[in-house]
């Protein structure tokens, strides 16, 4: 491999990319994303060994060309992006950077390709290795939630509507919607990444190259699962990051009111969260302070912030490239990195938390939690529904006991509760945890309703955890492979 020897500044500066005309000016920092791209240099580098591997496969350039480039690369990634020269970007500051060791025939490297479709491949490669990350800490989540709901299945705690006390109902049924609600984030992140995993590269600027280059393997060696086939939009679309950043700020979402609700439960000691996962008070030695999860529910502001950037960004861009993008990607990387963070840290909390059984069995009751039983059981001996609710609306006005229900029968129906319901039938329905257990419908809080739920949950997880290690496993395949070939052409 030849040296040059680096004896220009502009050199260092990327101008062996864009040259002297665009080489310097008050508003090169404004362009330049050197700092921020250090998050793609891995998959640059990648990226442009197997541009490379597959120029030389196609004989397009010549092997000696292909092997001192490569060698060059191999340099750079061990020098990594500090090591870099200045640039505009980190595609343009690598390829300066490979011409600087190997001389002008190291420009042979962007032969066929624009930094168009080079980025978009760049962004694709490293965002579906952090979606990866997002969707298992989304099993993480699943599986602390599962865990508490296999714990509390007999847990009879107060449910509520509007911050109110509405129906008796189990810690176990709480936990469990929760779960099934991060499900469904965990398969909007799967969907997302397998559309994210499409390469772009040999879109070129957006109108294609005359070269014959093979698309489909340069996508098998960086492990794409298949191409952007329209050059113009694997040059211009950015609906993957649109995507996985939509689906982040649904787990957002959902951590938020998960957070709330501990936060609430905290406040009234139905669960005692862990100290790892509180503060206490600078002035106020006996506080206990819930604030990761005041952190978690924040983070949805985190999310919704990337999202609408993101799509404020992208609105009304005209085809093609445009550097609008540039700013598109940070608001990306802003909310995977938040939501994946918040989504440990709640099921770490949730995951260390103490629930306090008695107390919540006390409370489950409160506030005529049964009314509702009653009002059932009514219906299920013969009267309409909208009465056997009269009688027990008129019942809870006066306090919700026995004595007031059968009051409140005798007004509405003009004749005694028992022709519908003996008093013992009545006692056990006022009974929070007889109320659960009643409640057996698919999907509901007693536990054998609970325990199918707690089957099908356990199946789904299981099916999740399959699902990324395939993809993991088939990124690593790729790697490894690259690796190899690349190895093979120096």
């Amino acid at each position: 491999m030849s040296e040059q020897p680096n004896d220009a500044s502009h050199e260092r500066s990327g101008a062996a990319v864009r040259g002297d005309r665009f080489s310097g000016g008050p508003a090169r920092g404004f362009l330049s994303s050197l700092a921020a791209d250090q998050r793609i240099f891995e998959a640059d580098i990648a990226v442009d060994r197997a541009h490379v591997v597959m120029l030389t496969e196609q004989g397009i350039i010549d092997g000696e060309a292909a092997s001192e480039i490569l060698t060059a690369l191999e340099a750079i990634a061990v020098e990594g992006h500090d090591g870099l020269p200045d640039g505009e970007d980190v595609h343009e500051a690598i390829e300066s950077a490979v011409i600087e060791r190997v001389g002008p025939e190291g420009g042979k490297m962007h032969t066929a390709r624009s930094r168009n479709d080079e980025v978009a491949a760049c962004l694709r490669y490293r965002l579906r290795e952090d979606l990866l990350e997002s969707v298992s800490a989304t099993l993480a989540l699943r599986e602390a939630l599962a865990g508490v709901a296999r714990e509390h299945t007999d847990t009879v705690m107060p449910g509520f509507t509007h911050l109110q006390p509405a129906q008796p109902t189990t810690v176990a049924h709480w936990a469990l919607s929760y779960e099934r609600a991060i499900a469904r984030d965990t398969e909007r992140l799967v969907a997302a990444y397998d559309r994210t995993n499409c390469s772009p590269l040999g879109g070129a600027a957006f109108a294609g190259t005359p070269f014959p280059i093979d698309r489909e393997r340069t996508a098998e060696l960086l492990g794409f699962g298949g191409v952007v086939e329209n050059s113009m939009d694997a040059a211009a679309s950015r609906d993957f990051l649109l995507e996985s950043t939509a689906a982040l700020a649904g787990v957002a979402t959902h951590l938020s009111g998960l957070a709330e609700d501990l936060i609430i439960f905290a406040n009234k000691e139905y669960v005692d969260l862990s100290d790892a996962y509180s503060s206490t008070s600078s002035i106020m030695p006996q506080k206990k302070n819930p604030d990761t999860l005041e952190l978690v529910r924040a983070t949805a502001g985190t999310a919704s912030a990337g999202l609408d950037g993101l799509l404020t960004t992208l609105k009304g861009l005209p085809r093609a490239y445009n550097i609008d993008l540039q700013r598109a990607t940070g608001h990306a990387w802003s909310t995977i990195d938040a939501v994946t963070e918040a989504t440990g840290v709640a099921a770490g909390a949730l995951a260390s938390a103490a629930w306090n059984e008695q107390l919540l069995a006390d409370a489950a009751g409160d506030g005529f939690t049964t009314a509702t039983a009653v009002a059932d059981r009514l219906a299920m001996h013969g009267l309409p529904f909208r009465t056997a609710h009269a009688i027990l609306a008129e019942a809870a006005q006066q306090g919700g006991t026995v004595d007031a229900i059968e009051a409140a029968a005798e007004n509405v129906l003009d004749e005694p509760l028992d022709t519908y319901l003996s008093p013992d039938e009545l006692h056990a329905l006022l009974d929070p945890a007889h109320s659960v257990e009643t409640r057996d419908s698919l999907g509901g809080p007693a536990p054998a309703a609970v325990a199918e739920q707690l089957d099908t949950t356990a199946d789904a997880i299981d099916d999740d955890h399959g699902a990324l290690e395939r993809r993991r496993a088939a990124l690593e395949q790729a790697h490894e492979s690259l690796t190899e070939v690349v190895h093979s052409h120096v």
